[in-house]
């Protein structure tokens, strides 16, 4: 069985062996990413900022959100 075993991942070794020479020699093509990844990223950046710009300025907001001399006890009922 050991002699078996040896010769299959012998086998195993070599093919992932040509699996790496064949990818190591072959040219790089750009993708999609290569491309377009860095306009893409930047578009949505401006997208978002532009969305969340928009929303924060048109929602009538109060920025001091501390209720801290604001907020008044009301009187006690009995």
């Amino acid at each position: 069985m050991f002699p078996l075993a040896r010769a299959a991942q012998s086998l195993v070794a070599r093919g992932i062996q040509h699996t790496a020479v064949r990818q190591a020699h072959r040219k790089h093509e750009a993708t999609f990413h290569d491309k377009y990844g860095t306009m893409v990223l930047l578009g949505g950046a401006a997208m978002f900022s532009a969305v969340w710009g928009y929303v924060f300025t048109q929602l009538k907001m109060e920025w001091g959100l501390s209720p801290v001399g604001r907020v008044t006890p009301r009187e006690w009922r009995e």
